[in-house]
């Protein structure tokens, strides 16, 4: 079974930046290009595949059409014919709102098929590059709204700068700000379903300010204060270090400048391989060869139980 690469869905933003086009060397594309959807299941926004006999088919339909084959016996019985990750490029020109977004119970209770936990890994940002995640100090729903209202909003959330390799992970219910100058890659549950807190007081090119979801995002936050927000690991080279596990999807980076064969005769699940930087070859356990470079993401179907990849490469390794 093919190794599938997926043609990008590029999303303008009033914050959209630059970085996008370059680093996946597409030319004529339009400008401000906040976001990069790599792979996605998200419905009216799915991923076209781009190479093999199964090009031009949405990944939906090629999940209905092969089932546990492409995602994993578990998988497909606990999602069915949605593709179960979203697997994003995020260009941060401008400052993003703050935002929150509900778990699967709270999302079901609206109609939503499931909510969305999801991690960041920065890539190459700008040298005052920001971002916000959690509570600095406990607050109260009412006391959340006051701060809202009267601009403050801002004061109760932890700030880090930031650089090429911090991770961060955010449970459903964290608010969280990714901040001017911040480039990354986003991985996440199959959903689109955001609140908006807070905007900064941001006007459209209409003059109009985009809408605020407060009384939705009040139900939904996790009011719990942590010490720390950052994903704290150490980085090594030529094995993979795993630096997210939750329920959702596991993700680990690798740094190669070896050939490293990888096994995953014990997985029942797809991977996804995102790459960050540098180029190589992968080989599947059928023979098959296909390129991989930075800007790049390959679904690896269930069925493959080992991968050569030759090269020297950095990219992170997802499933579920």
């Amino acid at each position: 079974m093919s190794l599938l690469k997926f043609q990008p869905l590029l999303k303008q933003t009033i914050w959209g930046g630059n970085k996008i086009a370059p680093f996946k060397k597409i030319d004529n594309s339009p400008k401000g290009i906040g976001e990069s959807w790599e792979v996605s299941g998200v419905r009216g926004n799915e991923s076209i595949i781009a190479n093999g006999k199964y090009a031009g088919k949405k990944l939906n339909e090629l999940v209905k059409i092969l089932k546990a084959d492409l995602v994993g016996k578990d998988n497909y019985a606990r999602f069915a014919n949605d593709f179960p990750l979203l697997v994003k490029f995020i260009d941060a020109r401008e400052q993003l709102s703050i935002q929150v977004h509900p778990n699967d119970e709270q999302a079901h209770k609206k109609g939503e098929l499931r909510g969305k936990t999801e991690m960041w890994y920065v890539m190459k940002s700008e040298e005052y590059a920001s971002l916000r995640t959690g509570l600095t100090k406990s607050i109260t729903p009412k006391e959340y709204k006051a701060m809202v209202e009267n601009d403050t909003i801002t004061e109760a959330l932890t700030e880090y700068k930031v650089k090429e390799g911090d991770v961060f992970f955010l449970p459903a219910g964290r608010i969280h700000s990714i901040g001017k100058g911040c480039f990354l890659a986003e991985i996440q549950e199959t959903s689109d379903i955001t609140y908006r807190i807070y905007d900064f007081k941001r006007v459209d090119k209409f003059g109009h300010m985009r809408e605020l979801h407060t009384e939705q995002a009040a139900e939904c936050i996790d009011y719990t204060v942590y010490p720390d927000y950052k994903t704290h690991y150490i980085p090594k080279k030529n094995e993979g270090v795993e630096i997210v596990r939750c329920p959702y999807f596991t993700t680990s980076v690798y740094d190669l400048t070896d050939t490293m064969t990888l096994d995953y005769s014990d997985l029942d699940s797809f991977v996804i391989l995102v790459g960050l930087n540098g180029n190589a070859v992968i080989t599947d356990d059928i023979g098959e060869h296909v390129s991989f470079s930075a800007g790049e993401s390959i679904l690896i179907p269930a069925t493959t139980k080992n991968l050569k990849i030759e090269g020297s490469i950095k990219f992170l390794e997802t499933f579920v």
